[in-house]
């Protein structure tokens, strides 16, 4: 379930909705009414937690969760079929993408993750960092993960 749904795969068992909306319908999922859950080891190195927003459906092809990272802890390598847009919130992070230089980023910076790119985002080593994560979806697919970044990986800053 997880490499299905990636972060919101975790989730879903969760997700309760008091009524599920019409398709021309207003809905409201109140703020605490999803369950966080904590980023599985096989997935993440060190604390993460992961507080679901929506899932994908028919009205928009997308899901979204804010991710909170410890100080230290990381996302696994992965990548995405239809992208990710990360919106840093709070905190100071790390992301890389293959190939290229460890970035620093920080409150208000938007990571675009194109389609298919290898990469991780996690917190630096000093302060915790939370991002919102918008992923699409490519037949029911979100993410494809991959191996654990390494700890002389995620120290190449």
């Amino acid at each position: 379930m997880t490499a299905k749904w990636g972060y919101l795969g975790l989730l879903l068992p969760f997700i309760t909705f008091a009524s599920l909306p019409g398709e021309h319908d207003v809905h409201i999922a109140p703020a605490g009414s999803q369950k966080s859950v904590t980023g599985p080891a096989i997935n993440f190195t060190g604390q993460v937690r992961v507080d679901p927003l929506f899932v994908a459906d028919n009205a928009i092809n997308a899901s979204a969760a804010y991710v909170t990272f410890e100080p230290g802890a990381r996302s696994a390598w992965h990548t995405h079929p239809a992208g990710q847009r990360l919106i840093v919130t709070s905190g100071v992070g790390l992301t890389q993408q293959e190939g290229q230089p460890v970035q620093v980023i920080r409150p208000g910076d938007v990571v675009t993750c194109p389609p298919g790119v290898k990469h991780w985002h996690g917190a630096s080593a000093n302060s915790a960092m939370t991002h919102l994560a918008v992923t699409g979806n490519v037949d029911g697919k979100n993410v494809n993960w991959m191996e654990k970044v390494t700890d002389e990986q995620y120290r190449a800053n």
